[in-house]
């Protein structure tokens, strides 16, 4: 469910009316709504309530601060995968005691940082990150206290590109191995081990690989207990899928189901970090019809959104659902079109021979499902402006995320004084 609805012909972002946004804001734009992050955040939680759970959003997911602090006034952690990203966590509030820090490649400054601020957790994935993890904790006089991310080589069932869960992944250190490392970090100065954690994929529609990675990884935690270990967290990751378009997927509350059959007589804390679920289809992305071509095979709605603002269709082939702004007659005829943007690459199109309803320049399309991995995959490719990110709480709204214009990048740049024109 989300908070974008026509009324009297015009679609509407909770109480306001997305050309009234278009208008004063300019297209491309990103427009959020704050109820639909408060219903998702809360069903999510509601599905693991009664256990020892901690939510921690995926930052990665949708960074903006407005966003983040949305979600942090309602309880929510946050799982970060850079110290960019935890900076942005705690400068929207989020308490660095709710942070967990993942992500196979965190340099010497990120860690000292994660450390400082006094984060949660540390998730280590590969024996030289605990390496460094436990040298810098040492250096500082400090105890890291840390999960090591398994890779419990289970098929998530999703595109190549985000599966993360498989042995040939580059994610997590392998089951076989878990048992040795966690004896030899168990010996360190600098850490201190308390959980195991995983993560398997994103965009999961099946909750089967979710039983099979949290069986295969409960029967190792409990080993490691047996062993004299005492982990007290189990970090579950996240990847829970949404619909895009009429697709159905699993809803938090069966997916909380799973957690409960699989772990909740663990007795430790689950923590669990859902991005995509929470933000995906809180936010759409608002666009001008540039051109209608007619072309030799097929036409073409030429907007003036591009790869560069949403890259999902040309990096996932992912199909979002586009819609007309001021809502079509419910006969009004629908013919195939490729939706496409301004930029000079073929891989700059958004949907093929996708049936919509007439449309001409001037009208506006709204993009959904983009609240997750749309404004924060965007780039300056082309040299275009970064779209606006606007946040519509009720009948108000304010811009979260000004225009970042040409000017604003070059204003960047330098030229070298041996290219100076001169005067």
């Amino acid at each position: 469910m989300d908070h974008f609805r026509y009324r009297a012909g015009r679609l509407h972002a909770e109480d306001v009316a997305v050309d009234r946004i278009a208008r004063e804001v300019g297209t491309p734009c990103y427009i959020y709504s704050t109820a639909t992050l408060e219903r998702h955040f809360r069903v999510f939680a509601d599905a693991v309530a009664g256990l020892d759970a901690l939510v921690c959003f995926a930052v990665k997911a949708n960074g903006n601060l407005a966003v983040i602090r949305t979600l942090a006034s309602l309880g929510a952690g946050a799982d970060v995968v850079s110290g960019g990203e935890m900076r942005r966590a705690l400068a929207a509030g989020v308490p660095a005691s709710r942070i967990v820090f993942s992500g196979v490649g965190k340099t010497r400054a990120e860690i000292a940082a994660a450390l400082k601020a006094g984060v949660h957790q540390i998730n280590v994935e590969s024996e030289p990150e605990l390496d460094r993890v436990a040298e810098v904790a040492a250096g500082m006089g400090r105890t890291a206290e840390i999960a090591f991310r398994v890779n419990p080589d289970v098929d998530a069932r999703t595109h190549a590109k985000i599966t993360t869960g498989k042995r040939e992944n580059k994610f997590g250190i392998e089951m076989g191995r878990i048992r040795q490392v966690v004896s030899g970090a168990a010996r360190k100065p600098g850490v201190k081990v308390v959980g195991l954690a995983l993560h398997i994929g994103s965009q999961l529609v099946d909750l089967a690989p979710f039983r099979e990675a949290f069986e295969k990884t409960r029967t190792l935690f409990e080993g490691l207990r047996r062993d004299g270990h005492p982990l007290t967290r189990f970090d579950v990751g996240g990847g829970l899928g949404i619909p895009y378009g009429d697709h159905e997927t699993p809803l938090p509350a069966e997916y909380g189901k799973v957690v409960r059959e699989t772990l909740g007589g663990l007795g430790c804390q689950i923590i669990l970090e859902p991005g995509r679920v929470i933000v995906g289809n809180a936010g759409i992305l608002v666009s001008e019809v540039l051109y209608v071509k007619e072309g030799a095979t097929r036409n073409f709605l030429i907007v003036d959104a591009a790869m560069n603002d949403l890259i999902r269709p040309a990096l996932y082939d992912a199909a979002h659902t586009i819609v007309p702004v001021n809502e079509p007659a419910e006969l009004a005829p629908r013919a195939p079109v490729d939706v496409v943007g301004p930029i000079c690459e073929t891989g700059d199109t958004f949907a093929v021979q996708r049936p919509l309803p007439p449309l001409a320049a001037g009208d506006l399309v709204a993009f959904r499902s983009v609240g997750a991995y749309g404004a924060a995959m965007s780039s300056m490719y082309n040299a275009r402006a970064l779209a606006p990110e606007v946040l519509v709480h009720g009948r108000e709204f304010a811009v979260v995320r000004e225009r970042i214009t040409v000017d604003d990048m070059m204003s960047r740049e330098t030229v070298p004084p041996w290219l100076e024109v001169p005067a």
